[in-house]
């Protein structure tokens, strides 16, 4: 890009901040009216209520904002992309994408989309495509080259179905082709893809794997959603619980995700969870404790209630035999109930003795990791030793 364009990108961030959401969604609209075989790709749960549109909006922002130096995205740029590929997007669906982008700003900015403008937002997206792609074909080649990879999606058999508390069930997967199964980095998740009637589509959604590496199967542990006044049920996670049973078949991703335990790391290790992320943190301390690391462990979980509260019975057992360090907090405690505190919790209370030298993980809901990062921060702990995976925040 030369320096007439970025100055014309950069000129459309008061736009982009007050107009952003409604060019997005003229963006996905069109290209789903036009390309209606990606809606298979794309979490139609996440376009009725908007999620999706709204992320869009943020990216393109913040790289108009950050075009003199898009470097300083690459984290976010990372995350995302491990969410393209464990979903099976390919370099064509880049071209795909950025005819109806260019097209959805000639519609929306009418007069104001002159023709420089355009040239100058096509050679943008073009930029960031090409890091994308660049990006997720390593992704893609990291996994063809690991023991028992895979790209694309590859059909599993439901090999046990275990309820772990009333609202969250844990599905144990083998290969239907009867193959090996990839060794992952502890943390990270899998894509579950299976049909949804009422759409008359296939949906996928991301669930971190919930036990060690080296199974002889990948474990998910999913959240039945049933939905509020705020949000509707999930179509996904409710077909999960009520129809698939052990012998059905699931197609599944390869593991991604750049939420992971550091493994060169002798640091101690603070897991913090929140309701259904804890599944990752499961996956986390069962491979610390099988590996027999040296290195202090704290969990601290908060859930709702004792119902709710899943893999109570093993993080105790695991934590009586390897001294792992186990706080709980309910948000509604009853008085038996001595193995739990009354939430929330003051981090000065559970935190080992050398706190600032700790390394930190996060999973919850977004309110929860707002919080809790920020008292971290509050009390010193720097942005490297904090690592954080919030469920339903999602890619674009």
């Amino acid at each position: 890009m030369n320096e007439q364009q970025k100055a014309l990108i950069r000129a459309t961030v008061p736009v982009l901040r007050s107009s952003g959401v409604a060019l997005t969604s003229h963006f996905y609209n069109r290209m789903f009216t036009h390309n209606p075989e990606l809606k298979n790709i794309f979490n139609q749960g996440h376009q009725k209520t908007g999620r999706q549109q709204e992320a869009l909006a943020g990216a393109v922002l913040a790289y108009a904002e950050h075009i003199d130096d898009p470097s300083v995205l690459l984290p976010v740029v990372a995350r995302v992309a491990h969410k393209h590929v464990s979903l099976g997007i390919r370099a064509e669906h880049y071209t795909i994408v950025g005819k109806h982008l260019l097209a959805s700003i000639k519609e929306v900015l009418g007069d104001a989309a002159t023709p420089e403008l355009i040239d100058a937002w096509a050679a943008a997206y073009g930029s960031l495509a090409d890091l994308f792609i660049n990006f997720e074909s390593d992704l893609y080649q990291q996994s063809i080259d690991t023991d028992g990879g895979w790209t694309g999606w590859r059909p599993f058999r439901i090999s046990k179905k275990l309820k772990e508390s009333d609202e969250i069930t844990s599905f144990c997967f083998e290969p239907l082709d009867g193959g090996a199964i990839p060794h992952f980095r502890a943390g990270q998740y899998i894509s579950v893809r299976i049909y949804v009637p009422e759409l008359g589509l296939f949906q996928p959604r991301q669930y971190s794997l919930s036990d060690a590496p080296g199974q002889s199967h990948l474990r998910i542990s999913v959240k039945r959603e049933n939905g509020n006044t705020e949000q509707p049920a999930g179509k996904v996670s409710n077909l999960l619980h009520e129809h698939y049973a052990e012998g059905h078949i699931i197609e599944l991703s390869a593991p991604y995700g750049d939420f992971y335990i550091n493994e060169t790391s002798q640091a101690p290790v603070v897991l913090m969870s929140g309701g259904v992320g804890i599944t990752p943190m499961i996956s986390i301390m069962n491979y610390l404790t099988a590996k027999n690391s040296t290195r202090e462990l704290h969990f601290i979980h908060s859930a709702r209630n004792e119902s709710s509260h899943a893999f109570k019975s093993h993080a105790e057992s695991v934590a009586e035999k390897h001294g792992v360090m186990l706080h709980v907090f309910y948000d509604q405690r009853e008085a038996h109930q001595s193995h739990a505190k009354q939430a929330p919790y003051q981090l000065e209370h559970v935190l080992p003795t050398d706190a600032l030298n700790a390394e930190y993980y996060l999973c919850g809901p977004v309110s929860f990791m707002r919080h809790y990062i920020g008292e971290l921060k509050r009390i010193g702990v720097n942005d490297e030793q904090i690592f954080a995976e919030a469920f339903g925040s999602g890619g674009v």
